[in-house]
Parts: C-alpha cells; sequence; structure tokens
C-alpha cells in the first residue's frame, strides 16, 4: 500500500508518498513539476501514487502498489501533468541531488526533502555515512562572491544568515533523530553554495562546513569515518520514516 499526503504551507505545494511501513517512497513539487524518488525502482509507482490522488479532492490517498507499468494514455497525462521523466533532475538543486546520490557507492545514504514537525521547515537533503550525519542545504547564485569570516557569511558584500539557519535546522534534526530512538548522534550542518568561495571554509566551532558544489565530494571522502556501515543503515532507516519527522 502507498499513502499519499499533500503538505501546503508557506507558498509550498507538495505530495509526500509513504509505503505502508511508513518508508519515504518520494516526492513531488506540485508547483515546479520537480519529482524525488528515493529508489530509481519505486518512481513508476510514485507517479502512478501521484497520478491517482490528483484525479481525486482530498489531502490525503490510500492505494495498492500498483504492478503494471503505465499505459500510454496514462503516460501522456502524467507527463504532461509532471513533465517529463528524463527531465525530472533539471534545475540547480536536481544537481546536488545527483552528486549526493551517487556517493551510495562509497557508504552514504541520503534522504530527501525532510519536513521537520508541523512548522513548514524542510531540510533539503539529510546525509548519514561514514563521516556522521550532515543537514545539508544549497544557497546562492552562480557569478556571486561569497565570504565565510568568523562564523558570518557575506554574499556580493551583504551580511546573511544562511550559516545560524543551517546550525538550527542541524540541532532540530538531532533532537528528532533522539527522540525517535538514535541514541548519542550527532548532527552538522553543511552549506553547499553556488558562486565564488573564499575565506575561512573549514567546520567552525559549531561543526558547519561550506563547500562549494563542486568540492563537496572530495570533502565527504576526506572525513574520517566516525559510523560503522551498520549504524549507517540503521539511522538511515529511521530517517526515512515518516513518523521520525512528525514529532
Amino acid at each position: 500500500m502507498l499513502t499519499v499526503r499533500r503538505w501546503r504551507r508557506y507558498g509550498a505545494d507538495r505530495l509526500f508518498v509513504t509505503h505502508e511501513t511508513g518508508a519515504r517512497v518520494g516526492s513531488i513539487d506540485l508547483q515546479s513539476g520537480e519529482v524525488v524518488v528515493e529508489e530509481p525502482e519505486l518512481e513508476a509507482p510514485l507517479r502512478r501514487a501521484a497520478q491517482e490522488f490528483l484525479r481525486g479532492d482530498g489531502n490525503e490517498l490510500t492505494l495498492p502498489m500498483p504492478r503494471q507499468p503505465f499505459d500510454a494514455p496514462e503516460r501522456t497525462a502524467l507527463t504532461a501533468w509532471l513533465g517529463p521523466v528524463d527531465e525530472r533532475h533539471g534545475g540547480r538543486a536536481a544537481s546536488l541531488r545527483t552528486r549526493l546520490e551517487r556517493l551510495y557507492a562509497e557508504g552514504w545514504h541520503v534522504v530527501h526533502d525532510v519536513p521537520l514537525g508541523r512548522q513548514g521547515t524542510v531540510v533539503e537533503h539529510l546525509l548519514i555515512g561514514p563521516g556522521g550525519i550532515f543537514a545539508v542545504e544549497q544557497r546562492g547564485e552562480a557569478g556571486q562572491r561569497i565570504v565565510v569570516e568568523g562564523g558570518c557569511m557575506t554574499v556580493d558584500g551583504t551580511p546573511v544568515g544562511h550559516l545560524h539557519a543551517a546550525r538550527m535546522e542541524a540541532a532540530r534534526v538531532r533532537g528528532l533523530l533522539l527522540r525517535a530512538g538514535c541514541a548519542d548522534v550527532s548532527v552538522q550542518s553543511i552549506v553547499v553554495v553556488l558562486g565564488e568561495l573564499s575565506g575561512q571554509t573549514r567546520p567552525d566551532a559549531h561543526g558547519t562546513i561550506v563547500v562549494t558544489r563542486g568540492a563537496l565530494a572530495t570533502e565527504l571522502r576526506s572525513m574520517p569515518a566516525v559510523l560503522e556501515p551498520d549504524r549507517v543503515a540503521a539511522i538511515a532507516h529511521v530517517a526515512r520514516q515518516r513518523v521520525t519527522w512528525g514529532r
């Protein structure tokens, strides 16, 4: 069984699809058409569930896991609403998502679009692997000059609160993981920036890492291992449960 729930807050409008076990199948942004799927083989069930939901008028739908591929009319209808499958990873966020997903072969797990509680906050990516647990956010635009000094960030000379917000999100993630039974966990934040980065880019006193998108994988690979593979898998399993983040 799959459950589809609509989430509308602070200008966002998304569908979150979960398995009957509570595990996240994926999400769909109804404004941009962006589709995020946890595992490639789950994309067809995710899109079918979205199609069934959009035929109705409620805020939640439960339906059996589809076992047959789309026929031509269904593919046409869903593509008209959500866009072609091959374009689902377009845009700046998709490029970061792809880079994170490629780390799976190196022992990292990633959970996208993590909704924290009922306040409307969504962590773009939660990365769990040998080097630890990280709330990952992307900020800035190509061509901007980003400077990090003394725990503060400026973009084109203007102070911004990205580092403070990242620290608060990491603390919130840690609290919810602790409440879900993940004892003795530490969560840090990674701010991935576009543009030219200079200044203090090593982890600050709060463990926040600022890195360019191109240097992210190298940064992660350089980290000492702090989590065993079994613990990584266990925490990732908890992180994929909807109940973990609704507390």
